[in-house]
């Protein structure tokens, strides 16, 4: 599975150069190039044209993630779905929190890294606080006791890392059978997914298996949340804005949280 990562990053680090070079300080964006998509919450100044089309600057691949996002929408209509849907009746929400747990508690080197990347190392410690307490009386993080005790997570990724070093988001990217995301975001994967102890000390099926069990449990825990995407005038659109919003929230809270 390694080797096949490489493919991934040049593939990503090619796309990154379609990005057009004003994007870097946009006006209707921030001064790292992120989009300027929910202006209305996001910053001071409404900029309602830019909700109203799809910005080129951030989607000049909309053609071809259109295709992707439509057979991915296919897929899931037909394959994911079905699976989820079995696996929500079988299994009581309360297990499928605590397999969501579960896997994100494994998660525990990407984000003490990212946090001291980013300068901070209280936050870096409460992670690892998490995981030893959520590891231990949580049942291997079934359950998010620490949580309950008040050490709230600080979840970084290396995406929001690269936003903080200045890094451009760039492009908007789709690709088959994968969540939506930029190049910034998708290079930010790559080097995430290298921090998975899982990788190096098991087999490679068994990392696999754990992502197959998270994309089918979080397919379940939203099920409505899909069916709303599905039901919206243009589904891609709102994937693309929903995620893109998401993001730049994310990266605001990492610039202004404490250590």
């Amino acid at each position: 599975m390694r080797i096949l990562r490489l493919p991934l990053l040049f593939l990503l680090l090619s796309l990154s150069f379609l990005q057009p070079v004003h994007a870097q300080v946009d006006p209707g964006g921030t001064a790292s190039g992120e989009p300027a998509v929910g202006a209305e919450t996001l910053n001071d100044t409404p900029h309602s044209e830019e909700l109203s089309t799809r910005d080129q600057h951030y989607d000049p691949l909309e053609r071809f993630n259109d295709d992707i996002f439509k057979f991915n929408l296919a897929f899931d209509r037909r394959v994911l779905k079905p699976v989820a849907e079995t696996y929500a009746a079988a299994v009581p929400i309360s297990v499928q929190t605590g397999v969501r747990n579960a896997v994100d508690n494994l998660d525990v080197v990407r984000k003490v890294v990212n946090n001291l990347l980013q300068a901070k190392p209280v936050s870096a410690s409460r992670e690892l606080a998490r995981f030893v307490l959520n590891s231990t009386v949580g049942i291997a993080g079934i359950f998010d006791m620490a949580g309950k005790l008040g050490l709230e997570p600080s979840d970084q990724d290396m995406g929001i890392t690269l936003g903080l070093y200045g890094f451009s988001h760039g492009a908007y990217l789709v690709l088959p059978l994968l969540p939506s995301t930029t190049v910034r975001d998708g290079l930010g994967t790559v080097a995430d997914s290298l921090m998975n102890p899982l990788g190096y000390f098991t087999p490679y099926y068994v990392p696999l298996a754990v992502r197959v069990t998270d994309t089918v449990n979080s397919r379940a825990l939203n099920i409505k949340t899909f069916e709303a995407l599905a039901l919206s005038i243009d589904p891609y659109g709102a994937a693309r804005n929903a995620y893109l919003q998401v993001r730049q929230r994310k990266l605001r809270a990492a610039r202004t949280s404490g250590p």
